[in-house]
């Protein structure tokens, strides 16, 4: 038994979906105290607990404490199942962080998965579906790990509703990475996204893209999509040679139009600026495909404390496997040993 204290560090629930993980495909139970102590609400939320439940169905587990606001459990694994499995949040709680739970089980599963999740979609607190498809899984496809995500619906908070649906293939990669440089630019392009709001929002702050990035009328779409509630998100696509980093913003009751724009052009404005090929979010989600698979090295900003907090979480189950290596300033290198 593995106890893993859920204050340390970030404290939030990176760590809960990491020792879940990580436990399933181990074979080490596992106990979580003080879940998201650093939170505004401590605990499971809904998001969190259908996480908790999700990992404990692919591996056959048994789990002691899974239930709304718990700040404790315990978790006791068996073997990953390969299967068709749906999950339903029942919020506005991500999509996107259920499954990056349960991923790494199901590749460790005797055959190919598909997993169904529905809730949020696009929130300001996780990564949204672009991120995944469009950044993280063509990075995992070339260390040679198979996956593939599917938008179907979008969900904005707080209405939720949003789905997706991701096929696995089980295998932890054969290839280990190296991703230092980005390369040559390829393709920059922003897509403003707008679900039961008034057309203007959408067009202002693709003007206000379009006047600060001095992007063309061809960079930038505007599209309205169907959701359950009012929604609003910008995500950016900025391509290379090596990688694709993927920047959002949300709208929320009460920002403007501008502001959201401006949130999206601070962080496009500060990656054009940088060399770094992996940004400070990849970076965080690299980790745990790199330390189950051949291991990998990559040039990043400083690591957040999320991602140390994340480093330290595989630790307590593989070792030591990450490092991390201040090269000048905000220049890193970050080291992944594999199993």
């Amino acid at each position: 038994m593995i106890t893993i204290d859920g204050s340390q560090g970030e404290g939030g629930g990176q760590i809960l979906r990491t020792s879940l993980s990580l436990s399933a495909i181990t074979g080490i139970p596992v106990t979580i105290n003080n879940i998201r102590a650093k939170r505004p609400k401590p605990g499971l939320q809904r998001q969190h607990l259908v996480a908790v439940q999700a990992a404990a169905r692919v591996c056959g587990g048994q789990v002691e404490g899974a239930e709304l606001g718990s700040r404790a459990l315990v978790f006791h694994p068996q073997q990953p199942l390969a299967g068709n499995w749906h999950f339903d949040i029942g919020s506005a709680g991500s999509c996107t962080l259920v499954l990056q739970t349960i991923l790494p089980i199901m590749l460790h599963a005797p055959g190919p998965s598909t997993v169904t999740i529905t809730g949020g979609t696009h929130n300001g607190m996780a990564p949204p579906v672009e991120f995944l498809s469009m950044s993280l899984f063509p990075i995992l496809h070339r260390v040679g790990i198979s996956a593939g995500i599917e938008l179907q619906r979008h969900g904005f908070y707080p209405a939720g509703g949003g789905s997706i649906r991701a096929t696995i293939q089980p295998g932890c990669g054969t290839v280990p990475l190296l991703l230092l440089e980005r390369g040559k630019a390829t393709n920059r392009h922003a897509d403003v996204l707008v679900a039961n709001l008034p057309a203007h929002v959408a067009y202002r702050e693709a003007q206000e893209l379009k006047h600060a990035l001095h992007w063309s009328h061809d960079e930038i779409d505007e599209n309205e999509v169907t959701a359950d509630g009012p929604g609003n998100a910008i995500i950016t696509r900025l391509r290379y040679a090596n990688v694709t980093t993927v920047v959002s913003a949300f709208g929320e009751l009460r920002k403007s139009a501008e502001r959201v724009a401006q949130e999206a052009i601070k962080d496009v404005r500060r990656l054009l600026k940088s060399d770094i090929p992996v940004c400070e979010h990849l970076a965080d989600q690299l980790l745990l495909p790199l330390a189950l698979g051949v291991g990998g090295q990559f040039r990043t900003l400083k690591p957040s404390e999320h991602t140390t907090t994340n480093g330290a979480i595989i630790a307590k189950f593989l070792g030591d496997v990450v490092s991390y290596e201040q090269q000048d300033g905000d220049n890193w290198i970050i080291t992944v040993r594999g199993r």
